[in-house]
């Protein structure tokens, strides 16, 4: 849901980055049509702060758990992640190929009194700048690339040795297609029609297979689960539509 890097150049799709581009008037309403990224955004922030601070033998539970750490939020749009690990401590740098989400991005990081370094480009030209990083990001970005392989090979060269990289996408199941595609944009309007094409979506095995192939190793899985009433977002085991990884 976040915009993704893909036909303009390296992993980067265009048409995926003028989609999200339009929308970057609306990011920030938590009942415009980012609506279910807002929602999912606490649960899934939640695991990946919880496993990088206890990477550096940190106590998640503190105000400022990844205080001094850089992270790389590849795809951040408009600053929801991004945000969420400046105010848990991280130096945080936000890099999306869509300038207007970048745009509406700066201006909701100022109004927060937040500092966050928001690039333009794509990550294959940051890592060629030989910059290095914590931990690197890429949430609800992989399945809106061209070219995954280029995409992960950056994702790991821009992550200092040793250093985790998180991933959060769709899979590609009957059940997503009928909640993520159909439900959440056809009949409960949730995102935008368009949004998702349900055959870019990634089973854990060919996300696993193309981080293998870019010299990166799932550690950790987890699903992402919507509970109903309610619509809240917990982690759970179930990985049957949305799940995140820690590879190293």
């Amino acid at each position: 849901m976040q915009s993704g890097h893909g036909g303009i150049g390296g992993s980067a799709d265009g048409a995926e980055i003028a989609k999200f581009d339009r929308l970057a008037g609306r990011w920030w309403d938590p009942k415009g049509p980012m609506a279910p990224l807002h929602a999912m955004n606490p649960a899934r922030m939640g695991w990946v702060i919880g496993h990088l601070a206890r990477r550096h033998g940190r106590d998640p539970a503190t105000a400022r758990p990844l205080e001094g750490l850089s992270v790389l939020d590849v795809g951040c749009g408009a600053g929801l992640a991004s945000e969420a690990l400046a105010r848990a401590g991280a130096d945080v740098t936000g890099l999306d190929a869509a300038g207007a989400a970048l745009e509406a991005a700066r201006a909701h990081a100022a109004a927060g009194g937040l500092t966050i370094d928001y690039r333009e480009g794509l990550p294959e030209a940051l890592a060629a700048e030989g910059r290095r990083f914590d931990a690197v990001l890429a949430l609800e970005v992989i399945e809106h690339v061209a070219d995954r392989a280029a995409f992960c090979a950056a994702l790991r060269a821009l992550a200092k040795p040793g250093a985790p990289v998180f991933l959060s996408t769709l899979n590609r199941t009957p059940r997503s297609f009928l909640m993520a595609k159909l439900g959440a944009e056809y009949l409960l309007r949730l995102l935008p029609v368009g949004t998702h094409d349900w055959r870019m979506f990634l089973r854990p095995a060919e996300l696993g297979a193309a981080l293998r192939a870019a010299g990166l190793r799932v550690t950790e899985i987890a699903g992402l689960n919507m509970a109903l009433p309610g619509g809240t977002w917990r982690v759970s085991r179930d990985v049957g539509v949305n799940y995140m990884v820690m590879a190293v």
